[in-house]
């Protein structure tokens, strides 16, 4: 008999019933999450810890990365964005380099603000046009 988990389907609600811009909002928030405890687990001096941390915050910044409409400038320019994100986690996964996790950090909360700007707005002229926001 398994026991049912009201969060855990909650959660899963959430990911199933969001729109492409919320499940990006969700990565960001995600990314930062673990970025966040990767920067604990260095102060903690637990590297297996911020390894797996760093790890799942580059598997983000990746998925990111690949669902990119290349077709596009500004797509080509947060690909190269992303990339340097990336490469400041492996900088920072290789080095215990609280720094580098600060400076990714500081670029996906960047990113972050900016979608949910880019949602809010979104929704606000749905919802002057009279639809569904």
């Amino acid at each position: 008999m398994s026991l049912h988990n009201p969060y855990q389907t909650y959660q899963d609600n959430s990911v199933f019933t969001a729109t492409p811009g919320e499940l990006t909002l969700m990565l960001y928030n995600g990314c930062l999450k673990y970025i966040g405890l990767a920067k604990q687990s260095i102060q903690e001096k637990d590297i297996e810890k911020k390894h797996v941390n760093i790890s799942k915050a580059q598997n983000i910044i990746n998925e990111l990365m690949v669902t990119l409409n290349m077709d596009y400038q500004i797509s080509k320019e947060m690909r190269l964005l992303y990339d340097f994100i990336n490469r400041k986690l492996i900088e920072a996964n290789v080095k215990n380099d609280d720094l580098a996790l600060k400076e990714a950090e500081g670029l996906v909360i960047e990113f972050r603000d900016t979608w949910k700007e880019v949602i809010r707005l979104n929704r606000a002229k749905q919802f002057k046009n009279g639809g569904i926001a």
